[in-house]
């Protein structure tokens, strides 16, 4: 090779540079000499195929390789001055099996792209082999990428999703793209959490067909300890959710830009979706833990529609103002929790010109609940009885004026934080809570932080 040509391409001094693979009949060996292309402008690091010293068909390394994406860059001592020199590399596959296959107009290979059924051998096994002998020969350039990939990878779980803690150990990130994004990030992670899934399935059938019991006893501590991981998983992204669930809450109670606060329907969108209604929205797709956490596993029973009575409009399920009720199974022990809420800073409620205010509301719905007005969604009569606990909360801002009509017009009882007051009316069986917006974020922050802390998040 002349200098002029040796200035632009440099040829690699590699270990091994051959490897073998079996045809139908015989093992076939390949032949590998790797490059180096300086300032190659658009193109990419590539594996060819040769055969009779003309270059046929290949592909791109990357694609074997996410590494070799991008160029190369290499510090370049000339006249004792450094500079970087960009190059790509190339592979050039040479073998009796590519001589043998080439089409007549050498245009092509007779063998297919992917396993051969007919000659034993595809290209795609040929150029994955030569890529492994690329990568070989690059060293600790593309192992230095791939660990940045690794590092990428750890710092979206870390910061974005924690969850995928117990995942990302176990997983092959070899064919994730060299610069993922958090898209693919996540489509890999999940991808790898499905496998995982399906794998656990299918241990628990095939363990159901076990007869020998020691040998059963052994898979089930395994598959235990499989699904044990998988739970983690779940549990931390569960966790992490409700970390983002407050934070986005903290700052719908905000003054926002405008110096207003957040429009009626955003605090209670993310409390409890406005459209929702009996038939579509279960417990799992609203926050009311925020508020309390024995909300978590209650069944809807009632909203404002029926007090509304079967004539009027159809309102948003918890649009301010208007009463929402909760409670589990249709039984006349179970609790019911009924709702109100008022726009932050707002307590026009507490005016005489006001049609109703929020505990008297409480109070009326819980009569009228006992009276035997209103039905569950099925047209069930709602079980009750005098004993049945009743819990009722108002959820406002707790301005001076409001504070001074729950003590000295309400006779309600200032709770320790000072963030709220409380009332028991007897005859009813009912307790009623008047708790501010910032009560229910600091709690609720109390109540999950100790999740936070041991959970990494």
């Amino acid at each position: 090779m002349n200098n002029e040509l040796s200035a632009v391409i440099q040829e690699f001094d590699i270990g091994r540079n051959s490897f073998t693979l079996k045809a139908l009949d015989t093992q076939e060996t390949f032949l590998v000499r790797v490059f180096k292309f300086y300032s190659p402008r658009n193109q990419k690091s590539r594996i060819s195929l040769v055969a009779h010293k003309r270059e046929v068909a290949g592909s791109v390394i990357h694609k074997y390789i996410p590494e070799f994406v991008d160029e190369f860059f290499e510090n370049d001592h000339n006249n004792e001055i450094e500079a970087v020199r960009n190059y790509i590399v190339k592979a050039y596959v040479f073998g009796s099996y590519l001589d043998n296959n080439v089409s007549l107009e050498r245009g092509g290979f007779e063998f297919q792209m992917e396993n051969d059924l007919l000659l034993g051998i595809g290209q795609a096994q040929i150029e994955q082999k030569a890529a492994a002998i690329a990568r070989e020969a690059m060293g600790v350039d593309i192992t230095v990428r791939q660990a940045k990939k690794v590092e990428r990878v750890q710092s979206y779980v870390d910061e974005y999703a924690p969850w995928h803690k117990t995942i990302i150990g176990k997983i092959d990130l070899s064919l994730m793209p060299y610069d993922p994004s958090p898209e693919e990030i996540e489509t890999r992670l999940q991808k790898e959490k499905f496998a995982q899934e399906l794998a656990i399935k299918r241990d628990v059938a095939k363990l159901m067909t076990q007869v020998n019991f020691e040998i059963s006893q052994a898979c089930v501590v395994d598959i235990v300890n499989k699904m044990s991981d998988t739970s983690k998983n779940d549990l931390i992204h569960y966790v992490a959710l409700r970390r983002q669930v407050l934070e986005i809450f903290g700052k719908s109670l905000q003054i926002n830009e405008s110096g207003r606060y957040a429009c009626e329907g955003v605090v209670h969108d993310i409390i409890f979706p406005l459209k929702g209604d009996t038939d579509n929205t279960s417990f799992q797709d609203h926050n009311l833990w925020i508020i309390d956490e024995r909300l978590n596993l209650t069944t809807y029973v009632c909203s404002d529609r029926p007090l509304n009575g079967a004539n009027t409009d159809r309102p948003d399920l918890l649009v301010y103002n208007k009463r929402v009720l909760f409670r589990g199974d249709n039984e006349v022990s179970n609790p019911m929790t009924i709702f109100e809420f008022k726009k932050p800073q707002c307590d026009a409620f507490v005016n005489p010109s006001s049609r109703e205010e929020p505990v008297q509301q409480i109070v009326r719905y819980v009569n009228d609940i006992r009276d035997g007005k209103y039905k569950t969604p099925e047209g069930r009569k709602i079980l009750i009885s005098d004993n049945t606990p009743i819990y009722g909360y108002v959820v406002c801002d707790l301005t001076s004026k409001a504070e001074t009509w729950l003590d000295r017009e309400k006779n309600f009882t200032h709770m320790p934080d000072r963030l709220g007051w409380f009332q028991w009316v007897g005859n009813i069986n009912l307790y009623v809570e008047v708790i501010s917006w910032d009560k229910v974020l600091q709690d609720a922050k109390k109540r999950s932080e100790i999740f936070f802390q041991k959970l990494g998040i």
